[in-house]
C-alpha cells in the first residue's frame, strides 16, 4: 500500500508539472494529485509517492515523465461546448470564410471532441473540402484519444440535429454505446504535440483560434506570453475564441472584442 502524499512529494510534482506545462498545482490539489498518481506509483512497485519522484528525475524515464504529464492533465470536454462559439462559427461560413481556404486551430483541443465539432461545421457548411483543422494538446494520452476518432455516445448531447448520422458511425456489439468519427472527416483533422509554452510557428497561420478553458490554469505572466505566442499565428482580422469563463481584461494585445469571448486581430 502507498503511503500518503508527502508535503516534500507534493512540491517536487507541483514543481515538475510546472516546469513542463507551465500549470502551477494550487496548494489544496494534495489529494486530486495522489489519487490521479496512486496506480501508478504502485504498478512501478514503488513504496510511496516520495520514491516515484526520485524516479520520475532519473535520467532517460522520458516516457515516464510523459505518463506523470498526461495523468495530471485536465481533459474534461465534450461535443460543440458553449454552442454560441458554434452558431458564431456557422454564421462566418456562411457569409466572409464562405469561399477560399481555410485554416483553423484547436489549441489544447484535449481528446478531440472540439476539433472534430469545427470539422462537422465546415463539411456542413465547406463542402468543397478547401479547409483544414489542426488539432493540438500537450497529453500524448489526449492526443491518442483525438486520433482514434472514438468517443462515448455520452458526449454529444450537443451536437447538431442531424450530425451524428452524417459525420458518425455508431457501435455495435462491444462498442455499443461508442461513436466513430467518418474517416473521411478524421482525415481532415491534424493531430499534433504541441506544447502552449512553446512557439507556434511551425503550425503556420490561421484564420481562426479556438484556445479555450485552457489559459484558466495559468498565471498572468504565463497567459499573457501564451496569449503572444497563439496571436502571432492568427491572421489579420482572424478570430479568436476563448472560453465563456476566461476574460482577456489587463492584458495588452493586439485584439478587438466582437462577442462574449471572441476576439478579432486587429
Amino acid at each position: 500500500m502507498t503511503s500518503a502524499l508527502s508535503e516534500r512529494a507534493f512540491l517536487q510534482l507541483q514543481r515538475f508539472f510546472a516546469d513542463a506545462s507551465g500549470i502551477q498545482l494550487a496548494s489544496g490539489k494534495q489529494t486530486l494529485v495522489a489519487s490521479r498518481l496512486r496506480k501508478r506509483v504502485e504498478l512501478l512497485g514503488l513504496a510511496s509517492f516520495d520514491a516515484y519522484c526520485d524516479h520520475l528525475s532519473m535520467p532517460g524515464n522520458e516516457d515516464e515523465r510523459q505518463r506523470a504529464i498526461d495523468l495530471l492533465t485536465t481533459n474534461e470536454t465534450y461535443f460543440f461546448r458553449e454552442p454560441a462559439h458554434f452558431e458564431m462559427l456557422s454564421r462566418l461560413l456562411r457569409g466572409p470564410l464562405s469561399t477560399g481556404a481555410i485554416r483553423i486551430w484547436s489549441a489544447a483541443c484535449s481528446t478531440g471532441e472540439e476539433p472534430y465539432s469545427i470539422a462537422m461545421s465546415l463539411a456542413d457548411h465547406r463542402p468543397d473540402g478547401n479547409w483544414e483543422v489542426v488539432a493540438s494538446d500537450l497529453s500524448s494520452r489526449a492526443l491518442e484519444a483525438a486520433r482514434s476518432g472514438m468517443f462515448r455516445m455520452q458526449r454529444l448531447e450537443l451536437m447538431p440535429p442531424g450530425y451524428l448520422q452524417r459525420f458518425c458511425l455508431r457501435g455495435t456489439g462491444k462498442y455499443a454505446g461508442s461513436l466513430l468519427v467518418q474517416r473521411a472527416l478524421r482525415q481532415k483533422v491534424r493531430v499534433i504535440a504541441h506544447n502552449l509554452l512553446d512557439s507556434a510557428a511551425p503550425l503556420g497561420r490561421f484564420d481562426v483560434i479556438f484556445l479555450r478553458n485552457a489559459l484558466i490554469y495559468f498565471d498572468a505572466a504565463k497567459k499573457q506570453a501564451i496569449l503572444g505566442r497563439v496571436i502571432d499565428q492568427l491572421l489579420p482580422g482572424g478570430l479568436l475564441f476563448v472560453g465563456h469563463s476566461e476574460s482577456l481584461h489587463g492584458h495588452r494585445l493586439p485584439l478587438q472584442r466582437v462577442d462574449k469571448a471572441v476576439y478579432r486581430r486587429i
